[in-house]
């Protein structure tokens, strides 16, 4: 799969800014980001690559900064390579430890660790909201609970759920390349207890889960919300990232609407995590 390199100028940087558009890019299928240089790197499939809907996302936002962009074609091949080259481990306190396969190991240093092949799909760890997932899932009893991951990228929620006991996952997401990576990374982390599914929302039907995890982008959140809701177990919880703080009363409020209650919201830097637990029926 051949990707689009979409390189933002921002003058001056601001990480606020560098933020905001990275939300309102992932709203229109860009699946990767990086930052350097005053700017914010950005990769989509070739094949999905829409100029005139970066253009309208660009500048249907008033920015303090000046922005400006360039676009460059990235190989497959050469992709991975550079891809590679970038990938640092990243380590949650002495919780979760995150590498590659070429990375040295550190199984006893933490209480988790997860090894990904650092290919284009999102969830290596390295964002904010997949940081503040994989964080929290640690907060949460996951022993013998049904798990459903939503937009599972890389499958590394679902791959750190397993380890935390999880009884079962299901892992889904609507794009070929993350599918085929979240098996993989099943497969490199020795998991048993995960499903992978090639698919989105549709797919959920009467099944229900005690923890639903969707680390996503606002618009998809709002839109599924229904959804996701269902197939909530009674005293279930849903916890839901991909946002940003500016964000968070519209995602609260949705989540309300459809009979959620919030228990926690939690920050890293400029994004957002809010937990919503489905109350008991009478």
């Amino acid at each position: 799969m051949n990707y689009t390199e979409v390189k933002i100028s921002i003058t001056p940087f601001s990480q606020q800014t560098a933020d905001i558009i990275t939300a309102l890019l992932a709203e229109i299928g860009f699946d990767s980001f990086a930052e350097g240089d005053n700017a914010l790197n950005a990769y989509i499939p070739s094949q999905n690559f829409d100029r005139q809907k970066l253009e309208h996302t660009i500048n249907a936002t008033t920015f303090s900064s000046t922005l400006s962009y360039s676009l460059s074609a990235i190989e497959d091949q050469n992709w991975n390579t550079k891809w590679e080259q970038n990938f640092s481990p990243i380590a949650i306190d002495r919780l979760c430890y995150v590498r590659a396969p070429f990375h040295e190991p550190k199984k006893h240093e933490y209480k988790v660790e997860i090894v990904i092949e650092p290919k284009m799909a999102f969830g290596t760890g390295h964002h904010e909201t997949t940081w503040l997932m994989l964080k929290q899932l640690f907060s949460i009893n996951l022993s013998n609970k049904n798990v459903l991951d939503m937009g599972c990228g890389t499958g590394i929620l679902a791959i750190c759920a397993e380890k935390l006991g999880a009884k079962s996952i299901t892992a889904i997401d609507n794009d070929t390349w993350a599918y085929q990576n979240t098996k993989e990374n099943v497969k490199a982390n020795a998991c048993s207890r995960i499903s992978t599914t090639l698919g989105d929302a549709t797919l959920l039907g009467a099944e229900t889960f005690d923890i639903v995890l969707a680390n996503i982008n606002l618009n998809i959140l709002l839109a599924d919300m229904k959804q996701y809701v269902k197939c909530v177990a009674n005293n279930g919880i849903l916890i839901m990232s991909g946002i940003l703080k500016q964000d968070v009363k519209t995602l609260i409020a949705e989540a309300q609407n459809n009979g959620l209650l919030i228990s926690e919201t939690n920050y890293k830097n400029n994004w957002a995590l809010v937990i919503a637990k489905k109350a008991n029926k009478p």
